[in-house]
């Protein structure tokens, strides 16, 4: 049920998310501030290629202070804006029977963006 989940979410809408945090990842990147949270943005894009069967987790050895501190960053310039939209379709495609599965997957990367550093896919 994972495969199918996965390839019917990168056909209809992941794999433009993933295209899109890929890029903006990039274009922050140009940036030498800018490169721990376009390095996050590229977490995000390839969660966001394949994520039933997927989560986010905190490494052994975090949360950090460093983690902590840039979580805090990541919040205050509005990268939470992320987690808003996510959460918006998730409702609105658990509104529907049949979209609920993704409508998980939206909720589960809500969370993961809210607090993104010192965290790995697996």
């Amino acid at each position: 049920m994972k495969f199918l989940g996965n390839i019917l979410w990168l056909v209809l809408g992941g794999l433009l998310v993933a295209m899109f945090y890929y890029l903006v990842g990039l274009l922050i990147c140009l940036t030498i501030i800018g490169i721990p949270f376009g390095v996050q943005l590229f977490k995000f894009g390839t969660f966001a290629l394949w994520p039933f069967g997927r989560d986010m987790v905190y490494r052994p050895d975090e949360p950090g202070c460093l983690s902590l501190v840039m979580n805090v960053l990541w919040i205050l310039l509005g990268w939470w804006e992320i987690a808003l939209i996510h959460a918006f379709f998730g409702l609105v495609l658990c509104v529907t029977i049949v979209g609920i599965p993704w409508g998980m997957q939206h909720f589960k990367m809500a969370k993961m963006s809210l607090f993104p550093f010192g965290k790995v896919v697996k």
